[in-house]
């Protein structure tokens, strides 16, 4: 994909970023509900980092595609280069899939 912006990029792409999107934050949620006390999540560092980066990809996929989108602008621009943001969410696959 060498878009900069989701709405440009082929269909494919758009589904797969909605569903991996999609399943992280559904992940998060089962997670943040089974904890019995919600303070204890603010102490466990992974699932901190997760939802760092749970909280990064809905801004990148959902929120910035919408404002891209209602605003008609079609150039991209967002953030710039997000590798690292990319790089930790292959961490964090590569953290699931152990």
């Amino acid at each position: 994909n060498k878009q900069s912006l989701l709405l440009n990029a082929h269909p494919v792409f758009q589904f797969a970023e909605h569903a991996f999107c999609t399943y992280f934050s559904f992940e998060w949620t089962i997670r943040f509900i089974a904890f019995e006390n919600k303070r204890n999540c603010l102490k466990d560092f992974w699932f901190v980092f997760d939802s760092s980066l749970v909280s990064t990809m809905v801004a990148e996929t959902w929120v910035m595609t919408a404002f891209s989108a209602f605003s008609g602008s079609a150039s991209g621009g967002g953030i710039g280069n997000a590798s690292i943001l990319r790089m930790a969410r292959l961490f964090r696959l590569t953290r699931m899939a152990r």
